[in-house]
C-alpha cells in the first residue's frame, strides 16, 4: 500500500458496507473484526489503498477494545529488572557497575528499594529499553 495513491471513495464505501466496522462492544464483534483484519492481512502486499485504510481502521478498533477488555497490569520495577536479566542471560552482578553496589542491586531485585529516576535511566541505557519500564 502506497501513501501516495488516492483513495477511491466508491470502492472504500463498498468495503465498509461489506465489513461493517463498529466500535467493538462484544466478544462476537471482536471476533468478527479480527476475522476481517486477518482476511486483509492475508493479502499481504496486494492490498489496495482502500483495503489498507480499512485494515488500519480495524486495527484501531481492535486495539481499543483489547486495551479496555484486557488491560495489562504494570510490572513492578524489580520484576522488570529480573525479567530483563533473565532474557539477556545476565546475572545480578552484571548490574553492580550500573547501580553502584551489590547491596543496591540486591535491594532493588528483592523489592525492598524502589528504582530512582536516575537508576531507571541507567537501567534503560544498559538494557536498551525505555526508562518508563522502571518507573
Amino acid at each position: 500500500m502506497s501513501a501516495s495513491r488516492a483513495l477511491n471513495f466508491t470502492r472504500y464505501r463498498l468495503l465498509l458496507g461489506r465489513t461493517m466496522p463498529v466500535a467493538i462492544q462484544t466478544p462476537e464483534e471482536h471476533e468478527r473484526m479480527l476475522a476481517a483484519a486477518e482476511r486483509l492481512m492475508d493479502r499481504g502486499d496486494a492490498l489496495s489503498e482502500e483495503e489498507g485504510r480499512l485494515l488500519k481502521l480495524l486495527a484501531a478498533l481492535i486495539e481499543d477494545y483489547e486495551q479496555k477488555r484486557y488491560p495489562l497490569e504494570k510490572t513492578p520495577a524489580h520484576g522488570m529488572v529480573k525479567y530483563l536479566l533473565e532474557e539477556k542471560n545476565l546475572r545480578p552482578k552484571d548490574l553492580w557497575p550500573v547501580l553502584g553496589s551489590k547491596s543496591r542491586v540486591s535491594e532493588i531485585l528483592s523489592g525492598k528499594r524502589a528504582v530512582s529516576k536516575e537508576q531507571a535511566r541507567k537501567l534503560a541505557r544498559f538494557f536498551h529499553v525505555s526508562a518508563e519500564l522502571f518507573i
